[in-house]
């Protein structure tokens, strides 16, 4: 245990270290320095390349130094090769990184506990009814509440609807009973799990498939893209689609270094941001709908669409984690995105 704090406080040293080594830089820098140095924008995530947020983080390096001509450098960083789930915020905050696009999940353990309700089970009923949650007053006003943590955020971009895989047949939520289940830190992604009966177990998203294939958990939730891409269908015997979730990234920065860049360049990367959020949340569905295509073609995994009755029962099992979880995220909060659906003519 000494020798884990001891890891675990260099680690934190190096962090701060490296914060410094960047603000002492930024504070070097001039206004013409600037115009003939590129900024680095170090852009860290945790997924693959080939997903949905990958492909995005892609286009958006790809427009802002297009737009930028060359004045600013996007250096890319996927599959946790930089920072894994727990380190990355730390990271940003410091300075050591400038950009990530964390999942929402990981926001509540930072004190923003209002963004879980995004992981709320079956609160957004089909893409539209999030939309309007993301790309309106609720979103934007969600986004306002990191700047106090020394985050801007920038834009919301999607990943999908999330299915249930595990080694065993899920035809109803009490054939998860007892079975040890992956999630993300969250608190709502945890009462989510007791109310299927089962176990959930906190765990890095880098440290899944090892998980997976040891035995250690059980099984886990994912949409198909990161199901596929991270190569969980290989040791996930059953997969059920039960669209019970939604896996969505709010990209952010540093707020200190994103006030600090010239305002045309800012400009710029808000130009470009605006794009490639068009560019994620257009292919989003489609890489998800040929990811699930690819794991049933593999001839690994067995993918089950429950009917109608059976999706019943998993929805009168999940929706009542929103009526509990309203002492944490918020009762208007909650209802606010309700009204959302009912907008769209959904109850």
């Amino acid at each position: 245990m000494k020798q884990q704090k001891t890891s675990l406080f260099s680690k934190r040293q190096s962090l701060i270290a490296i914060a410094t080594l960047f603000s002492a830089a930024t504070l070097g820098f001039s206004a013409t320095a600037f115009a003939q140095n590129p900024i680095v924008i170090k852009f860290s995530h945790v997924v693959a390349a080939d997903t949905p947020k990958g492909k995005a983080a892609e286009r958006f390096k790809e427009l802002a130094e297009k737009n930028t001509k060359g004045r600013v450098k996007v250096e890319l960083y996927p599959n946790s090769t930089l920072y894994k789930d727990k380190e990355e915020l730390e990271a940003l905050q410091l300075g050591a990184v400038q950009m990530l696009a964390p999942s929402l999940a990981k926001f509540g353990p930072l004190g923003v506990k209002e963004f879980e309700v995004f992981d709320l089970p079956y609160i957004f009923p089909n893409r539209d009814v999030l939309h309007r949650v993301t790309e309106g007053p609720v979103g934007a006003g969600l986004m306002a509440k990191l700047e106090s943590k020394g985050i801007t955020g920038l834009a919301f971009w999607d990943n999908g609807f999330k299915v249930m895989s595990s080694n065993v047949a899920m035809k109803v939520p009490s054939d998860l009973k007892a079975k040890k289940l992956r999630i993300q830190s969250s608190k709502v992604l945890d009462a989510q799990m007791r109310a299927l009966g089962a176990n959930p177990q906190v765990m890095a998203f880098s440290e899944v498939y090892q998980a997976l294939q040891t035995g250690v958990v059980d099984g886990t939730e994912n949409p198909p893209s990161n199901l596929y891409t991270q190569k969980m269908h290989e040791v996930q015997k059953h997969v059920t689609v039960t669209n019970h979730g939604y896996l969505g990234y709010a990209v952010i920065v540093n707020k200190k270094f994103w006030d600090g860049l010239p305002a045309d360049i800012r400009t710029e990367l808000t130009n470009a941001m605006k794009q490639a959020t068009q560019y994620a949340n257009a292919i989003a569905q489609i890489e998800n709908d040929n990811a699930l295509d690819a794991v049933k073609k593999s001839g690994k995994t067995t993918v089950y669409y429950p009917t109608d009755k059976e999706r019943a029962e998993w929805v009168k099992t999940l929706v009542p984690v929103q009526k509990e979880m309203e002492g944490r995220i918020g009762k208007e909060l909650i209802q606010s995105v309700n009204k959302e659906a009912a907008a769209l003519g959904f109850k």
